[in-house]
């Protein structure tokens, strides 16, 4: 082969490997430490590591967060858990869309959400924090509302006032029976989000 169709084709394999349309980031939102492991708030941070002990993948502690990747069908999936703690989780989010040049529609932010009955999984491309910080600072970092978030229902089974001290408790004996389920449902949620887009999935699994 002669030295341009050489060059040629190592031109094309790297553009075919770093196109940045074939690669997303998938952010699990969590508070770091031991004793936040279990906690409702941590659903995000409970997903990946689903995904990543079904893979065999192993996190690294790197730049504002826990990271490992993931390929599939000719797509790379970033894993990330931002160790910012919840409320500078917009700080993790923008540096790694901007360090590996991944378009916002790439973006797939995984919370826990009150309003939404336990296990309840849902889809949307864009609105408000409702309230969650981690939300409202990804907001405020990419001064858009329009990003898509995966809502992972935690319910909204606490007195008033007990709002903190519920999303902050651990799981309850019963959810904990019906998570390994909700957390497969999980993971195939997110490999459709990568390889079939928003919209098949959010009729595939919204409500779910």
């Amino acid at each position: 082969m002669c030295q341009f169709l050489k060059n040629l084709f190592k031109k094309k394999e790297y553009v075919k490997e770093n196109n940045p349309m074939k690669k997303f980031l998938i952010v699990g939102l969590g508070n770091i430490g031991e004793k936040y492991e279990n906690t409702r708030h941590n659903i995000g941070f409970k997903i990946l590591d689903f995904f990543a002990k079904q893979e065999a993948l192993t996190f690294e502690t790197q730049k504002l967060g826990d990271v490992t990747t993931y390929k599939l069908k000719g797509r790379t999936f970033i894993l990330l858990k931002p160790n910012t703690y919840m409320n500078l989780s917009g700080k993790a989010v923008l540096y790694w869309l901007t360090k590996e040049k991944i378009p916002i529609e790439n973006l797939l932010v995984i919370t826990d959400d009150l309003n939404l009955p336990f296990g309840s999984i849902r889809l949307k491309t864009k609105g408000s924090d409702g309230g969650h910080n981690g939300l409202k600072d990804i907001q405020e970092k990419l001064n858009t509302t329009k990003y898509n978030r995966f809502r992972f229902g935690i319910s909204n089974a606490f007195s008033k006032g007990k709002q903190v001290d519920y999303v902050l408790s651990n799981w309850t004996d019963e959810e904990i029976k019906s998570l390994n389920e909700r957390l497969d449902k999980s993971l195939e949620l997110i490999k459709s989000f990568v390889l079939s887009g928003v919209n098949d999935t959010m009729s595939k699994f919204n409500g779910k």
